[in-house]
């Protein structure tokens, strides 16, 4: 082999072996990059696990009792009479009196829980009154009072005129 073909063979070795280089780091950095992603979701995904885990244990508390107070799944009718019922037989019990009951149209946008309500205008002494809601409003019953207007009596001074929505929380039957 001549002196000029030992230059050129060594040249295209050196060529190839920079031509290899290059692509050997091109695939380097892509798996690299690759690898970095994946550690980045990675960290990503246990820092969320993380964050689950704390809260799943502030909220086993809450998820315990909804687990030994939950009612039964029911129909909306059945549910809306019975807390029409429970509101009627409370206030009567209480002295107070009832002028009007009106059914509302039930709450089904909830996913797990479904809302029967009532609306209900009753009379009464002050007293009678903050005792039928302290009954009315009962959390272990999915049950409670909002949109509450209290006006004096036009007749009698000592009684107060009462408007309420009662609501009631239920998981619908299938």
């Amino acid at each position: 082999m001549s002196d000029r073909e030992k230059k050129l063979l060594a040249l295209l070795l050196l060529a190839g072996f920079v031509i290899l280089n290059f692509f050997l780091f091109t695939v380097y950095t892509q798996k690299k990059a690759n690898y970095s992603g994946s550690l980045d979701t990675a960290k990503a995904d246990l820092q969320q696990a993380i964050a689950i885990s704390e809260s799943s244990a502030q909220y086993a508390e809450e998820m315990d009792w909804l687990a030994a107070n939950e009612p039964e799944p029911a129909a909306y009718q059945d549910v809306q009479t019975k807390l029409q019922q429970f509101a009627y037989s409370q206030a009567t019990n209480l002295g107070l009196t009832v002028k009007t009951q009106e059914l509302l149209p039930t709450d089904t946008s909830g996913t797990h829980y479904h809302r029967a309500q009532i609306k209900i205008s009753l009379s009464g002494r002050e007293k009678a009154l903050y005792d039928w809601f302290g009954q009315v409003n009962d959390p272990a019953a999915f049950r409670t009072a909002y949109q509450i207007v209290l006006k004096p009596n036009s007749q009698d001074d000592t009684l107060i005129d009462c408007t309420a929505t009662l609501s009631q929380w239920f998981p619908p039957a299938t």
